[in-house]
């Protein structure tokens, strides 16, 4: 698949023309650089001349060190960039200035600007990226992934706890190389020491995992400081640097062990698919299985296995723990190519290395382009706006509710953006003018993005492309968020409050002429509306031309496009509805119709009746309603499917302790690991399930793990269930078809 090539510019991409790059390092007073060429990974070292951004020179007056201060030009607040000898240098005129100036290096008046990450730092300076004229077919990419073992009364592996051993690892890479360690034929301690030798062999460019942070590297990390194996995975022979991190995607925020192997770079799945479906809302779970199935990756002969059952699989039937193992690690590779390529992709753009870029957050990603073009011009930077008032956000209303059809969605083209570029509206104190067309680079590249999408003629490029343009979208949209932020240097909330308000009185125009050519609003959500069209509009042909007639009203540089066209809508309240596409497939957007909060069967019953809802068919809901209530009376839903899952974010002694404190509430989980048998852990999964009588019983004095679930004698709170399946079925009370009367 032929990749779209980025705008070549300093301004896009950096001035430094430097390809190849697949990693770097701090060495000493340089910043080593791997290099792939044909022939393999070469290594560069560059002078590294660390730095501090300084309001005035003087403020480093007394410095133990001598410091090249260089002015810069302009209106910004941080006149001087001072320059350091080496990055111990620069850590020691750090600390002096807070020790100075009364304020630490994170607060947002420090009279002074340091960046924390030395490779960001001398890839702000030297306009270096990563990847510059390299195909992403030439990144190796070795995927990895475990299967371990889980003693006796536990439900999930722990690897603090002996027994549970890691009993197989899998490494694949697209070029065809896999290899399989198995505890059949290896100790754990020759698993890892081959693990070891494979990366050092085969000397990939990145390690792949899905969940890898938080599972697969810190099991390896526990089992091998249990026997005493070092993990010399750096391209120097170091092992790998773990500290704790906080990774943020929209309103979540996930801790993880960061790893740092040197010279390589760590892309963690997981993280990938939360970063998808900020936008998308379509994943029903972050599982890779429900993932690869989502994005037509699994194979027809996929194999499945029971996670609680993995230890009697390895032990009946290796040869399907082997393939299972496998499959995993396939398709790990699959929806890394998939969801990674924007990634790599941005690597050409931002100052971050390949592992870092994905963490950062949209705006400071965009802040570091502002920033390097700033330092390569010599311009002074201004700095973070401070604190401001509220401003009124996006126009979103409701304005009929139930089950409506057909339905046309229309949008503006990345509305906030094309508002700024159509009237002009930058932030005040960017004084170099980069604004504006950097975000118009950046639309044209997701329009490109788009259309290819658009054009796929295979499911498998289409997924790829949406990918593609779906993270660009983010990123663009971004530039409103930016603006609106108050701890980046050339943010401006004032200009955000004007482009909401032109945004609302857009939207706001669009609605009033959809009705008064016919057409009936149903809901609309900050760029796009959704709407029935007018008597006689009924093919895509005149749906089409109709929205074109609307477009043709807005200001010159903003446009509306026909996003897509279904049979109904169930609109449901603000920002939570449902859509039944022409080839029968049901979308939902918004938490209250779809929530991974709930239990399995509730999930299922919503799912199920949305569907019918929206086929026409919501006069069937009672009878499926009383079905429900007959396989939850007669215990014939699984108790998998009523069972919550939660994992211990501290040991059981600590959550005692602060609950006899008054500190935090009760909780099932951790009641039930206090009256386990065998010790758990922080960091640990419990799924439990209610028992006793009655719907209002106290939840977390009544609860049993899932494994002492007896189907024989079932001892499920059939009320406590029934009760939040008949809450659930009130919600949607008013939208099922009334029941017909005598006067009917």
């Amino acid at each position: 698949m032929a990749e779209p090539r980025l705008t070549e510019s300093p301004l896009l991409s950096g001035a430094d023309p430097t390809e190849g790059i697949v990693a770097a390092e701090l060495a000493g007073r340089f910043i080593r650089l791997f290099i792939r060429t044909p022939g393999g990974v070469i290594f560069r070292d560059t002078p590294f001349r660390p730095f501090i951004l300084l309001e005035d020179r003087a403020l480093l007056g007394g410095f133990r060190s001598d410091v090249e201060t260089r002015p810069l030009a302009g209106p910004g607040a941080f006149r001087y960039l001072a320059l350091f000898a080496d990055w111990s240098e620069c850590l020691a005129a750090r600390d002096f200035l807070a020790k100075r100036t009364g304020h630490t290096p994170s607060a947002p008046d420090a009279p002074y600007l340091f960046l924390s990450d030395p490779v960001h730092q001398h890839l702000l300076l030297a306009g270096t990226t990563f990847f510059k004229g390299l195909e992403f077919n030439a990144l190796r990419r070795l995927a990895l992934d475990i299967e371990t073992a889980c003693a006796e009364g536990f439900e999930f592996s722990n690897p603090a706890r002996e027994e549970d051993r890691i009993l197989s690892i899998a490494v694949m890479e697209e070029g065809g190389y896999e290899e399989y360690l198995s505890a059949h034929a290896l100790s754990e301690r020759e698993m890892l020491e081959r693990l070891t030798a494979i990366i050092r062999e085969r000397d990939p460019d990145v390690i792949e995992g899905h969940n890898l942070f938080r599972f697969d590297l810190e099991y390896i990390r526990a089992r091998a400081a249990r026997h005493g194996v070092r993990l010399r995975w750096g391209r120097d022979g170091s092992e790998p640097r773990v500290h704790p991190s906080r990774f943020a995607v929209a309103e979540r925020t996930i801790d993880y062990p960061r790893w740092n192997i040197y010279g390589r770079s760590v892309m963690d799945t997981y993280f990938l698919l939360q970063i998808y479906d900020v936008s998308s809302r379509e994943l029903e779970s972050h599982g890779l299985k429900q993932a690869a199935i989502h994005f037509g990756l699994a194979s027809p002969d996929r194999v499945y296995l029971d996670r609680q059952a993995m230890d009697e699989v390895f032990r009946s039937d290796p040869e399907a723990l082997r393939r299972y193992n496998l499959d995993d690690v396939r398709e790990t590779l699959a929806l890394s190519r998939l969801l990674s390529y924007p990634w790599f992709l941005q690597a050409r753009i931002f100052p971050y290395s390949y592992q870092t870029c994905v963490i950062r957050g949209n705006a400071t990603r965009i802040n570091a382009l502002f920033l390097r073009e700033y330092l390569r011009q010599g311009a002074a930077v201004p700095k973070p706006a401070g604190s401001v008032g509220t401003f009124e956000g996006g126009y979103a209303a409701v304005f009929e509710t139930g089950v409506l059809g057909p339905i046309v969605h229309c949008d503006v083209a990345s509305l906030y953006p094309s508002i700024m570029l159509a009237y002009g509206l930058d932030p005040r104190r960017e004084h170099l003018g980069l604004f504006l067309p950097l975000l118009a680079q950046l639309r044209q590249f997701r329009l490109a993005a788009k259309e290819r999408a658009r054009e796929a003629a295979l499911p498998h490029e289409r997924d790829y492309f949406n990918a593609l343009q779906q993270t660009f979208k983010v990123l663009i949209n971004s530039f409103y968020g930016y603006l609106g932020t108050t701890i980046h240097t050339f943010s401006d909330p004032g200009v955000a409050a004007e482009v909401t308000r032109r945004g609302r009185e857009l939207i706001q125009d669009m609605i009033e002429w959809l009705r008064r050519h016919g057409a009936r609003p149903v809901e609309v959500d900050t760029d796009g509306i959704y709407f029935i069209p007018p008597q006689g509009i009924e093919t895509i042909g005149q749906e089409e031309a109709l929205v074109r007639e609307l477009s043709a009203t807005l200001p010159e540089g903003i446009a509306v496009e026909m996003d897509g066209r279904y049979r109904a809508i169930f609109s449901y309240k603000i920002k939570n509805y449902a859509l039944l596409d022409h080839d029968g497939k049901v979308i939902v957007r918004g938490s209250a119709l779809r929530s991974r909060g709930i239990e399995r069967y509730l999930r299922d019953f919503m799912a199920a009746a949305v569907r019918l809802l929206l086929q026409g068919d919501g006069a069937k809901i009672p009878a499926f309603h009383e079905d429900c209530i007959r396989r939850l009376r007669n215990h014939l839903i699984p108790i998998e499917s009523l069972a919550r899952t939660e994992t211990l974010g501290e040991a059981p002694p600590t959550y005692l302790q602060k609950v006899r404190q008054g500190k935090r509430n009760p909780s099932a989980a951790f009641e039930i690991a206090l009256r386990a048998e065998r010790p758990f852990r922080a960091g640990d999964q419990i799924s439990y399930y209610v028992t006793g009588h009655g719907k209002g019983v106290t939840v977390y004095e009544n609860c049993k793990p899932v494994s002492q679930y007896d189907p024989t004698r079932p001892d499920e709170n059939t009320e406590f269930y029934l009760d939040k399946l008949n809450q659930l079925v009130k919600r949607l009370a008013a939208y099922l078809p009334k029941e017909p009367t005598l006067f009917d």
